[in-house]
């Protein structure tokens, strides 16, 4: 698809005085956190006064009933969603008794993964399947990458941006083609460079052994305190070979070229059998150990450092909504926890996101090719593992580059978008983020992952004892406040009619659970 250069879009947007389109954007988080008491995973049930996790809005579970995700609705301002985020963070907090949030990515304190039960949706078969289906992400990959927590970051541009974009652009397409075609195009662009992301908000360059299990690695770890391993020169292990990946989809090709494209590599995806997984039987065995024996059991499996997305209808699959009504926003899922912020993500981080997705979105995309895929996989872990490495090469486009000088060239484009959101705002906080987050280029001691590494390094303290104070700091912090927009007695409603909703579920069961996942397979 044609498109104007950063440049002249930029230049067209405030010539026009059309800047203040970007006030529509609205955004979502969703943060994960594992309930820990002392030193220890809880060993506790998803409480009742949080609601049922299969329906409350605001408040689930994701692998295990200890790891919890917070989610806030769309909404287009930051203070809005930050004071949402706090709000559920602290009526968690008063509803656990004397358990904690773990305020890192990677887990620590578990012994045996056996000690981290499955979540459990009730007996509906929505909620028997959901259950299945982490059974198998157990069996597959083993529960302690499941514990293993994230912040994702949802975010969609309002129609009117689109609509002035695509004058910019001298596009004549249907208006939602033109959108999904711009979303694509940002989506290629951020995996393109996404070790900036992973540079500048890293936070796990270490990790508690105890994660390893037993397992051999080849990476050149070094010790501190009583059990902490990490990398000098790490960003985020979490998104590294150690972490939240697969390698069994490495044989996967889903590209990103096209909202057609995606969808036709998802469905050859969604539908590979796997030798790996064949031993594991299918839902139709007893024991069920998996749904089937594929590649993905269902399409949330797939691994993906950002995700096109729609809304879906109920019965529908996150592909077929994509098919029946295009994109409607994208899901960065690249965030480690930050360990500097009670709610894992602060508002320097969603501003910075919202300057470089807007990036992606306007900068000449062309066609990602599979090679060039891989090329974007290889720059990201190297610098998971040695992102903060002085002189550290990737490669551009097949040629040498150092990561300083590439980070400064995208830093120069960022600084301009930065000041097309100022305009909008009436600010200068965008152009300060984007300053501010620039100068760890040149020292990487000021990326999260240099910060957190070196307070670790200075008190030669085991990071999991650092989390553990970070934890009761925070939960003190969190139950002094005051409910900032939804207040105590909405999540008490919410949590009340979260357990009629489930209860409604499972008595409008009409088959069995064989015949519902037989339908639903169809």
């Amino acid at each position: 698809m044609k498109t104007a250069s950063i440049d002249s879009i930029l230049s067209t947007l405030t010539e026009q005085g059309s800047a203040g389109l970007l006030k529509g954007i609205k955004r979502g988080v969703e943060r994960e956190c594992l309930r820990i008491e002392s030193n220890r995973l809880a060993q506790t049930s998803h409480q009742n006064a949080l609601g049922s996790a299969l329906t409350h809005p605001y408040i689930t579970t994701d692998f295990s009933e200890s790891l919890l995700e917070f989610i806030t609705p769309a909404c287009s301002d930051i203070d809005t969603t930050l004071a949402q985020l706090e709000d559920i963070h602290k009526f968690t907090l008063s509803n656990i008794g004397n358990e904690e949030l773990w305020p890192l990515s990677m887990p620590c304190f578990i012994e045996d993964q056996d000690e981290i039960r499955l979540a459990d949706y009730g007996t509906s078969n929505v909620g028997k399947m959901k259950t299945l289906y982490r059974q198998g992400l157990k069996n597959r990959y083993g529960s302690m990458m499941q514990a293993i927590a994230g912040v994702h970051f949802n975010l969609s541009f309002p129609t009117e941006f689109w609509q002035k974009l695509q004058q910019i652009d001298g596009n004549s397409a249907p208006l939602g083609d033109y959108i999904s075609e711009k979303y694509f195009a940002l989506i290629r662009n951020f995996k393109r460079e996404l070790w900036l992301i992973s540079y500048l908000f890293g936070a796990s360059p270490a990790l508690c052994n105890s994660f390893l299990g037993g397992r051999k690695t080849n990476l050149p770890f070094e010790s501190l305190g009583k059990g902490t391993l990490y990398l000098p020169y790490a960003t985020s292990l979490r998104l590294g070979d150690l972490g939240y990946t697969n390698s069994a989809q490495s044989s996967l090709r889903v590209t990103y070229n096209s909202l057609e494209e995606y969808l036709e590599g998802f469905k050859q995806a969604i539908s590979m059998t796997s030798d790996l997984y064949h031993q594991f039987g299918t839902y139709k065995d007893e024991p069920a150990k998996q749904l089937n024996q594929n590649i993905l059991q269902i399409e949330n499996e797939f691994y993906s450092p950002i995700r096109p997305k729609r809304n879906a209808q109920s019965g529908q699959t996150p592909s077929e909504a994509l098919a029946d009504g295009g994109v409607e926003y994208i899901e960065v899922r690249a965030l480690d926890v930050n360990p500097f912020s009670e709610v894992g993500i602060s508002k320097e981080q969603i501003q910075f996101l919202d300057v470089f997705l807007l990036y992606c979105a306007i900068k000449p995309s062309p066609d990602l090719a599979w090679q060039e895929q891989i090329e974007t996989q290889a720059n990201l872990d190297l610098v998971v593992n040695r992102g903060r490495q002085p002189g550290l090469e990737l490669s551009n486009k097949g040629k040498a580059q150092t990561l300083s000088s590439w980070a400064d060239s995208i830093f120069i484009e960022l600084k301009k978008v930065a000041s097309l959101f100022d305009d909008a705002f009436e600010t200068t906080q965008y152009s300060d983020v984007v300053s501010k987050f620039a100068q760890a280029v040149e020292k990487p001691e000021l990326t999260y992952s240099g910060k957190f590494l070196a307070e670790l390094l200075e008190s030669q303290e085991d990071n999991g004892y650092y989390a553990l104070k970070l934890s009761t700091e925070y939960k003190q912090k969190m139950l002094a406040n005051s409910y900032q927009v939804f207040g105590e007695s909405v999540f008490s409603a919410h949590a009340v009619e979260s357990h009629e909703k489930q209860k409604e579920i499972e008595e409008s069961d009409d088959k069995s659970f064989i015949e519902f996942l037989d339908d639903y397979f169809k």
